[in-house]
């Protein structure tokens, strides 16, 4: 997922980029808000990442008891 953030990310920019050069205000809004959709899957895809670290390494602690 976190892939697909950066992919959402990219294509925002280019929107936002070709709203300014167009004078598109309305592209120019839909590429940030582009933006701000993969930052925010991104995130989450790190959080998923940082809880199953977590949660393997208290599974390897019990396990070791």
């Amino acid at each position: 997922m976190a892939d697909k953030g950066k992919m959402d990310q990219a294509k925002g920019k280019a929107k936002e980029a070709v709203g300014k050069v167009t004078g598109n205000d309305r592209m120019k809004i839909e590429g940030k808000m582009d933006q701000a959709k993969g930052k925010s899957k991104e995130a989450l895809s790190e959080a998923e990442e940082r809880a199953r670290g977590i949660q393997d390494s208290l599974r390897d602690k019990r396990d070791k008891t």
